[in-house]
Formats: structure tokens, C-alpha cells, sequence
């Protein structure tokens, strides 16, 4: 999946600034370290053997050790934070996550968005906008999709 930088990379992303069909390549990376792989891991207690046992891995599918599923997303929407979260008030939620393929150790990872949808939020100073993010790695495959719902503050609402 090939998408070109966009106009709101790095700007100050009001709701009024996102339309429905906006497409973003975001301009950070993040490549996945072994902090990622195994230490974040053992901070959530999650010792599952995918993550930890190469011995084990190399003789799966999967041939070697695996990054988490909810590190892999947590990159990949942090990265599409710099513009799809500068001016949030919550976030609403987030659905339909999808792991398409593992991420290992010395992969870089890179996200893209589209503007699913907007609409006017529960609040005057806010209105709702619904992302699509892929995170992709270095090889341009999609590893993980999700759907993401942000309240975002309105442009002049942020002096009032």
C-alpha cells in the first residue's frame, strides 16, 4: 500500500482540517528493538513463548520470536499521533484491529491513516473523526490495520 505524504503532516490538525478521503504517510518510523520485543512484554506479564523462546519459535511458522500484537498497535497509532492527535480531547475508541503479519525484532515500522468519517461531537468545541490506520514495515507490507475514533477540539476553540 503506497501513500503520499500529506498536506496536514505536521500541521496543527483542527477537526475543520480533516476530510472524509484525507490520506496521510506519517512521517516518523520506529524501528522494533529487542525493549520492544521482550522488556515491554515482561512489564505486562505477558511471557507468552512467541515472545520469549527462541529455541522454541525458530522451529513454528513464524521462525523466530514475535512483537506482541498490542506493542505493534501501540507504535503504529503513536506514530500517527504527531497528526491525527495534536488537538484530541479523548479518544473515543478503537475497533477492528487486525494483525495481517508478525513483526520481529530490527523490523521498522511506519503508519499511514485515511479520514473515515466527521461529525459533530458531543461537545461545541469538538467534533468526531474516524481514522483507518495501517502500520506497515520497511518491506511497504501491511502488518496491522485498526479502525480509531478521536475527538478532536474545534480551530479558535483552544484560546477560549
Amino acid at each position: 500500500m503506497t501513500v503520499e505524504p500529506a498536506e496536514l503532516t505536521g500541521s496543527g490538525n483542527y477537526f475543520e482540517d480533516f476530510a472524509v478521503g484525507d490520506r496521510m504517510r506519517h512521517a516518523r518510523g520506529k524501528t522494533v528493538t529487542d525493549f520492544e520485543l521482550q522488556t515491554l512484554c515482561h512489564l505486562v506479564m505477558n511471557t507468552a513463548q512467541g515472545h520469549f523462546n527462541e529455541h522454541f519459535m525458530s522451529g513454528t511458522p513464524f521462525g523466530g520470536r514475535i512483537v506482541f500484537g498490542g506493542i505493534t498497535a501501540a507504535i503504529v497509532v503513536g506514530l500517527a499521533m504527531q497528526d491525527t492527535g495534536e488537538q484530541s480531547l479523548a479518544e473515543v475508541g478503537m475497533d477492528e484491529l487486525r494483525f495481517h503479519k508478525p513483526v520481529r525484532h530490527g523490523d521498522t515500522l511506519y503508519a499511514l491513516s485515511e479520514v473515515l468519517a466527521t461529525e459533530p461531537g458531543a461537545r461545541d468545541d469538538a467534533g468526531e473523526v474516524t481514522f483507518r490506520h495501517w502500520g506497515i514495515n520497511q518491506r511497504d507490507e501491511v502488518v496491522f490495520e485498526t479502525m480509531r475514533r478521536v475527538l478532536i477540539r474545534r480551530r479558535g476553540e483552544a484560546d477560549a
